[in-house]
């Protein structure tokens, strides 16, 4: 069961109660604790310790729902007395952590998360980071909060490093999507897109490479079988690729496999993509001239472990956007309007009704189209 509230300057807490194995004592004591006891009875104790496990985590978020930040932190020490250090410890950790970036108390962010990020090496001695969901969670929460208050607090370059390090380190682990949005977030508006693997694709056109496509515009559109803020954005996409398209813009849209359907939570690939194919048909087959590449590697590329994740990409293949999370048609358009560029401008003003008779002033209908942006076109106006 999944719940989220709101904590202030857009940051959302969400509370996951999870099913996670560890209960503080170790693989000994969890057999210790379950002994010979029958399939069904080991079940209940498995159930039992983690929903009282995830308790901590709970607490924690309840805490910082109602601005409590010392509450939360007693409950982890007692926690923590109780148990020791574990991996629902850690990740309660990190959502204080996260509050106090959303307070926008950067240095406090940045202390809490230097801290958890200690623990969180200890217990990687002995665990890998994908061995319990709750470590990989607060690793990855840590190391994208101490990057953000480090760049809150004008170390952007330094924070960009230590994430690059970072991602040296948990490459090939669950949360390198996460650190790679967040590098991208700090570095990547400004340069050259990454390029897309295109080997397989849903549809029947085969993906175009990024660098072939080089003098148009490029809109990505990340998405997921199971997101429901992807479909609910669809309809931004497709009125404004409807719009472009016809003057360059080329849309691609990325997915990839989770490893489970609607219907199946351990799907195997074929059902899988065979899925994936039936909610692109229900709900995206509007997007014009859409293709729709299938790589893992993608979305590692672009850091998409946010979906949906918007990229904008210029005539020149620069990245002029890169927005992990649903976009309005008010937040998008502009970005567009810019690659775009004199093309989208002129028909529109073709496109545009009139404010007057057949003997308008076209300057002052441009002006009204586009406001100030319209002042150095009327500096060159033909004098009357």
């Amino acid at each position: 069961m999944k719940t989220a509230f709101s904590c202030g300057a857009g940051f959302r807490l969400r509370r996951c109660f999870s099913t996670a194995s560890s209960d503080g004592c170790g693989p000994g004591g969890l057999k210790a604790a379950a002994g010979s006891s029958p399939p069904h009875m080991l079940i209940f104790l498995l159930a039992a310790l983690s929903v009282c496990r995830a308790d901590v985590i709970s607490d924690t978020e309840a805490a910082l729902e109602a601005g409590d930040f010392t509450k939360a932190q007693s409950i982890i020490q007692a926690d923590r007395a109780a148990h020791g250090v574990t991996p629902e410890m850690l990740e309660a950790a990190s959502w204080i952590a996260r509050a106090e970036l959303a307070a926008k108390r950067f240095d406090a962010a940045e202390a809490q998360a230097k801290q958890v990020r200690t623990l969180c090496a200890t217990e990687l001695r002995t665990h890998p980071v994908d061995s319990d969901p709750h470590l990989a969670t607060a690793l990855g929460a840590v190391i994208e909060v101490r990057a953000q208050a480090m760049a809150a607090q004008g170390e952007r370059a330094a924070a960009v490093a230590w994430l690059d390090r970072e991602f040296a380190s948990f490459a090939k682990t669950s949360i390198a999507p996460r650190i790679r949005k967040n590098i991208n977030l700090l570095a990547l508006d400004g340069h050259a897109a990454p390029a897309l693997e295109v080997a397989h694709w849903i549809g029947s056109a085969q993906p175009p490479k990024i660098e072939s496509l080089r003098g148009r515009p490029v809109l990505l559109f990340f998405w997921a079988h199971w997101c429901g803020d992807c479909k609910a954005d669809e309809p931004v996409i497709a009125k404004l690729a409807h719009e472009y398209e016809p003057h360059g813009l080329v849309l691609i849209a990325p997915t990839k496999l989770y490893g489970y359907t609607a219907q199946n939570d351990n799907a195997s690939p074929d059902e899988e993509l065979a899925w994936t194919r039936r909610v692109f048909d229900r709900f995206y087959s509007d997007l014009p001239g859409v293709t729709v590449p299938l790589s893992e590697s993608d979305f590692r590329s672009y850091g998409a472990s946010t979906t949906p994740t918007i990229v904008v990409i210029d005539r020149a293949g620069i990245v002029r956007l890169y927005h992990p999370g649903a976009m309005t048609e008010a937040e998008l358009r502009p970005v567009l309007e810019r690659v775009m560029g004199s093309e989208s401008k002129r028909q529109a003003i073709k496109k545009a009704p009139r404010t007057s008779g057949p003997c308008m002033n076209p300057w002052l209908e441009t002006a009204r189209l586009f406001g100030a942006e319209a002042t150095s076109w009327l500096s060159l106006r033909p004098s009357s």
